[in-house]
């Protein structure tokens, strides 16, 4: 089993509960705007909104990452906004999996706030394309880490 740890600081077992996904083969910077955009809401809202994401009627807001990216009305003000469903998915299994160990901890599942979602960058996955005349062009993979942390109130 690997050891590997968490950025969340000021943890507290018997009122919270964690849970985290690992070589996630997602974008990193729509990462961490899906985190921002569900830290501090209630964990059920939080997987209301990312089914609305899924379904393309509500949009994740870009307030970092957004050079080159359209503007919209339909996000809260901020201009600037998108779909990441691969992320949403990722995103989905993970609070499904903190939901699950809160309700095995004992923690009220109604009561629970997300106090922590952050996205890290995770190893590179090296691949190469053939190209003619015997060459070949190197491009690299980011894998994602992501982790989340929720807390009864």
């Amino acid at each position: 089993m690997p050891e590997f740890g968490y950025s969340l600081q000021n943890y507290e077992p018997e009122k919270m509960a964690i849970a985290s996904g690992r070589d996630l083969r997602i974008s990193w910077k729509k990462a961490v705007e899906v985190c921002r955009f569900i830290k501090g809401r209630k964990l059920s809202e939080a997987r209301e909104l990312l089914e609305k994401v899924l379904k393309r009627e509500v949009m994740v807001p870009f307030t970092t990452f957004n050079r080159k990216r359209a503007h919209h009305g339909s996000v809260n003000k901020y201009p600037s906004g998108g779909y990441p469903v691969r992320v949403v998915k990722e995103m989905l299994k993970i609070l499904k999996n903190v939901e699950a160990n809160a309700e095995n901890k004992g923690l009220d599942v109604e009561k629970l706030v997300i106090v922590h979602a952050a996205a890290h960058k995770g190893p590179v996955v090296r691949k190469y394309i053939r190209r003619a005349f015997g060459r070949a062009t190197p491009f690299f993979q980011q894998l994602v880490h992501v982790e989340v942390a929720v807390k009864e109130v």
